[in-house]
């Protein structure tokens, strides 16, 4: 009578799905296509394979947790900024170069307005060296402007902080939720202005119709040209 020979060695999760072989790319793809469609709070192991067509255990081989997941999610709009600059003719002058990174990088967010808060609270969480590649590539590029404009280290940092933190800060802005009732026709009312006090908050309620429209990239490089003249002044 033959032995018998057990149960074996677990079997291993197939990466094979409906399309075609998994990889990091095509799996951070799919990710970020989840969220843009359905937001980050469907985003999970499960819901991401069966996007694929693969079992939720494929995935771990590409992205061992979900908070892997999201700075995968980070990579990939990083990865999309990278090929879009590369892709277009970089400025000459290092100014020009940084409004054009700035510019690029407000596309892409409006692009992935889902993905956009993880640019800050994920940087809240990841020290600098285990940051994804792509977002480490995106601050080198940054950093080589200043360098290539005369600021040192320290004037490198300080632009650096001020750049990231202007451009992160108007994407936000731009994205933020305004709409109460996008039923409503009238303005006031699709906004809720009426549950706003007029006594408490008068400034408020009359500048929010003009804080729901999008400013658009024109004051975003006003503004970091204006940030940009005064470090140099200072300098």
């Amino acid at each position: 009578m033959a032995k018998d020979p057990g149960p074996g060695p677990a079997r291993r999760a197939s990466d094979r799905g409906r399309y075609g072989r998994l990889n990091r790319e095509r799996v951070l793809g799919a990710a970020l296509r989840l969220v843009d469609r359905e937001g980050l709070s469907a985003l999970s192991m499960r819901r991401l394979g069966a996007e694929l067509g693969v079992e939720a255990m494929a995935l771990y081989r590409y992205a061992a947790s979900k908070d892997a997941l999201l700075d995968g999610l980070v990579e990939a709009l990083h990865a999309e900024l990278e090929d879009r600059l590369t892709a277009g003719e970089a400025a000459d002058a290092w100014r020009a170069e940084l409004r054009r990174v700035a510019l690029a990088t407000y596309e892409v967010c409006l692009d992935h307005p889902q993905v956009v808060p993880l640019l800050s609270t994920r940087m809240l969480a990841v020290p600098l060296a285990r940051r994804p590649r792509a977002t480490l590539r995106h601050h080198e590029r940054v950093l080589a402007l200043f360098e290539a404009a005369g600021f040192g280290a320290d004037g490198s940092a300080r632009l650096f902080r001020a750049f990231t933190g202007w451009v992160l800060g108007y994407v936000s802005v731009e994205l933020q939720a305004m709409v109460d009732n996008p039923q409503e026709a009238e303005s006031g009312f699709r906004l809720g202005l009426h549950h706003m006090d007029p006594q408490e908050l008068p400034r408020l309620r009359a500048t929010a119709p003009a804080l729901a429209d999008r400013a658009g990239p024109r004051d975003l490089t006003d503004g970091l040209d204006a940030l940009v003249d005064g470090f140099t002044r200072a300098e």
